[in-house]
């Protein structure tokens, strides 16, 4: 790693927000400039600075600081001269030379460690003393803060992340629980927080240490969709990672057991091991599902059959026998599941149902897990839809918790709920979701259960259908209008899992025979910046295409096709802002995606009619980098609903480009075309569940590019990853008694 040792001669800038600082260092005859969260450096002083060279489109040459340390001067001209250089408010170099006069060369070490004896100085008031010592604390607080986490190997943007969540405290916080950090701090996972555990002398076998990477285990296993771990795997993964003996992890489970921060339960056949948040999630929309599905509602004043009648009439439509059974259960019963594949008829269906209620002249809602899914249903119905996250008022609390303003104590006012794209709702978002639903108000859940389990813990969906404690009804007809799009019938084909029918004349469905990944990438290239646009002018390259690939790794995988087709669309200009983060360019109008729920993130939205502010961007949300503020060094986002927002370093780790990305980051989008590379992978990522929801998001075109092997191998796969939920158990449960 580069190092330089130089005196600050210039601070460029400086953002008091998250410390991100420009600065110019004299050394010797050279000068060099350096970048990066430091917010404690200061002009005149001198340092040991060690990262990584970079080069900035406007600026050249930078060094990106991973570790800093001041070299604080020895002798009393020196230190004369460092605390009159105006580091220190109150400070200048009169008052300097009064305090090296009386302290002489242990000068440093008093304002360390007694710096109220400042008082014993005739000629420096109190009230100038009060202003010395809470600026000098300040200082080194941060300072003290970013040097002792560098010593074990977080960078100072992460020290700047643990000091904003526990200020001055962070350093004690930590030393009481090192495991706080894998737990509370993004990016800082177990590794980082045992070495601090480590060199604070807590010992392998502690079990405390156990217990902390017990939870983590279990909550690592977790963020990949489960909502417990099985027993077994706990305790092999434990002795992987921790390196300690079985008994010793069967132990520590019993006592966090009995300490009541975790629960075992036998799921069916499995012993599974459950965190309390993840537990008390399924024990509460266990609840409210048997709850709404057992009450009694208030009945329809209206005659169904002649209410749908009617509907056909004025749309022009005959129903299939199975949409007017779902439009029946919604009126006849508290909750009920709706699921199908494209073409089924989901969207006229949940028109049906909102124009009966409406004319009964009852309240109802409408809400998606998602923007793009949110604004599909406001488009397809006339009427406003919302994200859940919006209905629900969620946002964020205390210490970066999730707070809920809609719940039992402020429910949702409305007689009827209707909420489409289901199968995304992850465990803890339908418990928030089914907590804010008051006794009377009827829930129609809408999705496709073969499409891909939700990102986050769970397989809701799922559970809520296989549970059979709840109206379900399938629609398997494919409608005229889907009958003509070979989209739809190849879905229902691979859901089926045959072949689907390929290059048909005059189709929506195409597919191209490349056998090498480096051939897919150059026909995938060619079909983005040439061949599609000719083919339809109306499709905008950045807007209209979308890349999906199964996987992030590879020559086809999302980071290097992100990579390749920034250069093609979005290429490197003279004059053009771009920012290196990681190993990641951003440039001005890449298009990019937020990958986590972020409730602290503010937004602004600015229209010709009002002016607009909030908070939170969330997973999966699409938009385009608009500008790149060179001076606070700040990514600034233009998102599809036209929300702006400004990125640091401390969240710019949630932005990515997206070009292209996965299938499983699609979920609830679509787009006019889906171009996908097909091409063997791991046997349990490459499935049919995989395929089948990657070419469901395309609205006009899909192309295959790749082998024929591939897409045989993936239709005839009906292998997925096993995803361990408790849900369906439950409500089986109580519901068979």
């Amino acid at each position: 790693m580069p190092t330089i040792q130089g005196v600050i001669s210039n601070i460029v800038f400086k953002n008091d927000d998250n410390g991100y600082t420009i600065a110019k260092v004299s050394s010797g005859a050279n000068s060099y400039t350096i970048v990066g969260t430091i917010p404690y450096v200061v002009e005149g002083n001198e340092y040991s600075i060690s990262g990584e060279w970079v080069t900035h489109a406007k600026f050249g040459q930078q060094l990106k600081v991973d570790v800093i340390e001041e070299i604080l001067p020895t002798t009393k001209s020196g230190i004369e001269k460092y605390l009159g250089s105006g580091i220190i408010t109150g400070i200048g170099p009169i008052t300097a030379k009064k305090i090296v006069d009386f302290f002489g060369e242990n000068t440093l070490e008093v304002l360390d460690n007694n710096i109220e004896r400042l008082n014993e100085i005739k000629g420096i008031g109190t009230k100038k003393v009060e202003l010395i010592v809470k600026s000098y604390s300040s200082q080194r607080e941060v300072r003290g803060i970013i040097m002792f986490f560098q010593g074990f190997g977080i960078s100072p943007n992460g020290a700047m992340k643990i000091y904003k969540r526990f200020g001055g405290n962070s350093i004690s916080i930590v030393k009481d629980n090192p495991y706080i950090l894998t737990e509370t701090v993004a990016g800082i996972g177990f590794k980082a927080a045992d070495k601090i555990a480590r060199h604070l002398g807590i010992d392998k076998d502690s079990p405390f240490r156990i217990k902390s990477g017990i939870n983590y285990i279990i909550n690592e296993f977790c963020s990949i969709g489960n909502t417990f771990m099985p027993m077994d795997k706990l305790i092999l993964k434990g002795k992987e990672i921790l390196e300690v003996e079985e008994e010793a992890l069967n132990n520590c489970i019993y006592e966090a057991v009995v300490e009541g921060k975790l629960k075992v339960e036998d799921v069916e056949e499995t012993k599974g091991v459950f965190t309390i948040p993840y537990l008390y999630a399924e024990l509460g929309v266990t609840k409210q599902i048997i709850t709404l599905a057992a009450s009694h509602y208030e009945e329809v004043d209206i005659n169904v059959d002649e209410e749908i009648k009617t509907f056909e009439e004025k749309n022009n439509i005959t129903l299939a026998e199975s949409q007017k059974e779902a439009i029946k259960g919604a009126v006849n019963n508290g909750v009920e599941v709706i699921t199908g594949g494209p073409g089924t008829g989901k969207t006229t269906i949940i028109n049906c149902i909102v124009d009966i209620f409406e004319r009964a002249l009852k309240k109802v809602y409408m809400a998606a897990p998602t923007g793009r899914a949110a604004k599909r249903m406001s488009e397809a119905t006339g009427r406003e839809a919302k994200t859940i996250h919006r209905l629900l008022e969620l946002g964020a609390g205390e210490e970066e918790a999730v707070q809920l303003y809609k719940s039992e104590e402020s429910p949702l006012e409305c007689d009827v709920l209707i909420i489409d794209e289901a199968s995304m709702i992850d465990i803890n978002l339908m418990n928030n979701l089914l907590s804010a639903i008051t006794l009377g108000t009827r829930l129609i859940i809408v999705g496709d259960v073969d499409q891909l389990p939700s990102v986050g813990p769970g397989n809701v969906l799922k559970d809520i259908i296989e549970s059979n404690a709840v109206k379900v009804v399938r629609l398997n007809e494919i409608f005229r209008q889907g009958r003509e799009s070979m989209i739809v019938v190849n879905a229902h084909l691979i859901n089926e899992g045959k072949m689907p029918m390929l290059n048909k004349k005059n189709g929506d469905f195409y597919f191209i025979e490349s056998a090498e990944g480096e051939i897919i990438l150059k026909e995938i290239i060619s079909l983005i910046n040439n061949r599609l646009p000719k083919f339809n002018n109306k499709w905008n390259k950045m807007e209209h295409i979308q890349i999906l690939s199964p996987m992030k790794k590879g020559i086809v995988g999302v980071d290097n096709l992100n990579k390749e087709l920034q250069g093609i669309l979005n290429p490197k200009l003279k004059g053009k802002p771009e920012k290196e983060y990681r190993d990641i360019i951003f440039r001005v109008g890449d298009k990019v995606m937020q990958t986590k729920n972020n409730y602290n993130i503010k937004w602004s939205k600015h229209t010709t009619h009002c002016e607009e502010e909030g908070m939170g961007i969330f997973n999966g949300d699409i938009g385009y980098i608009i500008d790149i503020n060179e001076e606070d060094d700040k990514v600034i986002v233009n998102f599809e609903d036209d929300k702006i927002v400004e990125y640091d370093d401390i969240y710019l780790e949630e932005l990515t480009l997206s070009y292209a990305i996965t299938i499983h980051k699609s979920q609830g989008s679509e787009f006019p075309v889906i171009i996908m590379p097909m091409f063997m992978g791991p046997p349990l990522l490459m499935n049919r569940n995989l395929l089948y929801t990657g070419i469901t998001r395309a609205k006009q075109l899909v192309v295959l590019v790749g082998s024929s092997k591939a897409i045989q191998f993936m239709k005839d796969n009906d292998r997925s990853f096993e995803r361990y939920s408790g849900l369906k158990w439950r409500i089986k449960q109580i519901f068979e008694v």
